[in-house]
This record gives C-alpha cells, structure tokens and sequence, in this order.
C-alpha cells in the first residue's frame, strides 16, 4: 500500500500543479488587457497625428509636444473663426512595415488612461472603426465614429471610459446618408483612437492636453466556467482513478498479507518442520490449540505448559520474531480473514468472538491494523478476489485448530 500512496500523492501533486497553471492562464484570458501605450512596444504599433479647423476655414492651431512613445501630448489654442471650431491629435495603428492596420478590440470592454490638460475642462475621445458596408481603407472620414467625453485637470485623472456606451455623433448620419437610429458599432476594426476638444473648451487660450497608461481592459467569463469545468472533470477522474486504484492495491496488499501470515499458524509450522525441543513443541502448539480463548494470557500459557515466561518469549522471539501479544493477534486475526471469506453469513461479532475478542471494537481496530481494511471491506475485497479466481483450482483453507 506504502507504493500507491506514494503514487496517489504523485497524482495529487500533480493534478495540483495543473490546476494552478490552468487557473493562471483561464484568469489571464477571463481578464484580458491591451496596453496601447507606449507604442511600438508590447506588440502596440502606430503614429500620431492631428487635426483641426483650419481645413473647415479656422484658425485653431495644435502642434504635437514631442514625439515621446510612452504619451500622447499636444499643445493647442482654439480661435472662434468657425462654427465649430475644433482640435485634435491620434493615435493610429500600424503595422511593422507602418501600413494602417485595424485591431480587434471586441473582447474588451473599457479602456482607461491618465489624462492632464490646462485648463482644467472636459475632452472628447473618439475611435474609428471600419465599416466594410461604408468605409473605404484609409479614408478615416468614412470611417464610423463613435466617441465620449471624460474631465481633465493639471494634476492628472485617472480615466476609465465604457467601450459599449460611445455614441455616434449625429452630423455623422447624414453625411453618410445614414438613419439615425443606426447608433450600433463593433470594435472588431479599429484603425485609430483620438483625442480632442469638446464645445466646453475654452476658446483663446494656451491650453494642452497629455494621454499616458493607454490601456484596454476585457473580461470573458466563459474561460472561468470552462476553468471550473476542467478542474471539476480533472478532480472527477482523479476520483475515480484513486477509487480503483485504491481497490486494486488493498485486494493486492490483503492477499500478499494472507499468505505472509499463514505460514506463521503454529500447527503449519510443526507439520512442515517438526520442532527436535518438546518444550518448543509444546508452547507452540499449546497456543495454537488455545488462541479462541478470550482468557489467553502469558500466565495461561505458563500453567498450561509448565515453561516460565522467559521461555516462552525467547521460543516466540527466535522462531517467529513476535511477541506473545502480537502472536496472539496474528493467530486469531489470521483466523478471522479466513472466517471472513468462508463465512458470509456470519455477522463481523460472531466471528470476532470465535476467535477469541469479547470487544468486538477493538477486534475491528486490529483488524484494519493488520489488514488495512474493516472486516466488512475485507470480506468484499475477498469476494471479489475469488471472482476473478474462478473457477478456483485450489481447495478451502483449512482451519487453524
């Protein structure tokens, strides 16, 4: 049994470690992110670009602060010589040869970012998504726009905005000869995200705005059902397997136990080498006659026998390697397995009292001790051992007395 333990614990230490990589890699898919910023880095490529009224006969102006990878940062003055007057800088995807390219981000759903800006006010961010039924590549004014808006200081606010609930600006609908009920999108064709002034904006003065820790963030719950599927099948067939193995092991450790201990019955001993030492003889089959007795003691054996205490001892030490005690038990537990398999009938008390234990709990306890089993589980194992023996080609046990 010592071997399957050792292979059970194997399997668990196993299955443990599996478990925990699974959950590493289920919870990093349940939990997706997309780190946007800074670019050209992490597998996010792009360039910035921007954008402002002039083409519309304005007179805002924006220039990009520096060309620094790990922010977007633009300094800005809107002038109200247009209707609308307008600034904005982006972020547009590339690939490793710098052609646009779309990203998918339909497995995330928000987004968040640092942004600072002076003055203090709100701003617009907006992403461009590809449309195969309106857009044409590379045109970004055909692209579909859905944008939000978020607040912005000197200080830095950390920003967290709901992929799902941008909205369609509605100038959008006619120039796209559009119906305006039309405000569904899908964020499988990204080409850019953009940032830029809102009508709260301040008109005439020197502002910027600056976008750092451009991060994308999903959550997908089916990995974790799944997660919790394979784990639960994993612990099921690791159930299973134990059960059977467990089965096969004790059936195996019970047999191996049977037969080292039948040759240890006294009267076997003395029929197959007859002991020259009459007292020997004498000790040994007096046990083996007596052992059903629930009085049997070393005091019984020294009367019966006429040997002192130290005699018997010595004759059981150095010719059996056990004790009085432990003899005794091995005797009549011996017994009792083979009561167990020849008895089917016979209720677990009534053999322990045939074979000399008035405490049938502690009988059990032995039992299980000697055996690794209950006696109820053993006389099972035994069943089902002679199953796969049949048709038995050799005769019943004989008895011990």
């Amino acid at each position: 049994m010592q071997e399957f333990y050792k292979k059970a614990l194997q399997a668990l230490i196993f299955l443990l470690v599996v478990d925990a990589l699974l959950a590493v890699f289920f919870v990093y898919q349940t939990f997706p992110t997309k780190t946007l910023l800074p670019v050209n880095k992490a597998g996010s490529r792009g360039h910035y670009g921007t954008y402002s009224d002039v083409v519309t006969g304005g007179g805002s102006s924006v220039r990009l602060h520096d060309n620094s990878p790990d922010r977007l940062r633009f300094d800005f003055k809107l002038k109200e010589l247009s209707a609308y007057p307008f600034v904005a800088a982006d972020l547009v995807f590339d690939d490793n040869k710098g052609r646009p390219v779309h990203q998918d981000w339909s497995k995330f759903g928000t987004i968040t970012f640092v942004a600072k800006c002076a003055p203090a006010t709100s701003m617009m961010m907006e992403v461009s998504i590809f449309d195969e039924k309106l857009s044409k590549p590379g045109d970004y004014a055909t692209y579909v726009p859905p944008r939000t808006y978020f607040s912005c200081n000197e200080q830095g606010m950390p920003v967290t905005l709901d992929l799902g609930r941008l909205l369609i600006p509605e100038w959008w609908f006619p120039a796209r000869k559009q119906d305006l009920a039309r405000q569904s999108y899908k964020l499988d064709r990204v080409a850019k995200v953009m940032f830029g002034t809102s009508t709260a904006t301040p008109r005439n003065i020197d502002g910027y705005i600056e976008i750092s820790e451009l991060t994308l963030h999903g959550r997908d719950y089916r990995y974790l059902a799944a997660l919790a599927v394979i784990i639960l099948g994993g612990w099921v067939a690791f159930g299973v397997w134990f059960f059977l193995a467990y089965s096969r092991a004790l059936l195996a450790s019970v047999d191996s136990k049977m037969k080292t201990n039948l040759p240890l019955v006294a009267y076997r001993q003395l029929t197959l080498e007859p002991y020259k030492d009459k007292e020997k003889a004498s000790i040994l089959r007096y046990i083996a006659s007596s052992y059903t007795d629930p009085k049997l003691d070393l005091e019984t054996v020294v009367e019966g026998t006429g040997a002192n205490r130290y005699k018997i001892n010595e004759v059981l030490k150095s010719e059996l390697g056990m004790t009085f005690t432990s003899y005794l038990n091995k005797l009549r537990l011996t017994e009792a397995s083979r009561l167990l398999t020849e008895k089917s009938n016979a209720a677990v008390s009534e053999i322990a009292y045939l074979v000399g234990y008035s405490n049938v709990p502690y009988f059990n306890k032995l039992f299980k001790e000697e055996f690794g089993c209950a006696p109820k589980s053993f006389r099972m194992l035994a069943a089902q051992r002679q199953q796969q023996e049949q048709p038995a080609d050799s005769a019943p046990s004989e008895p011990l007395v």
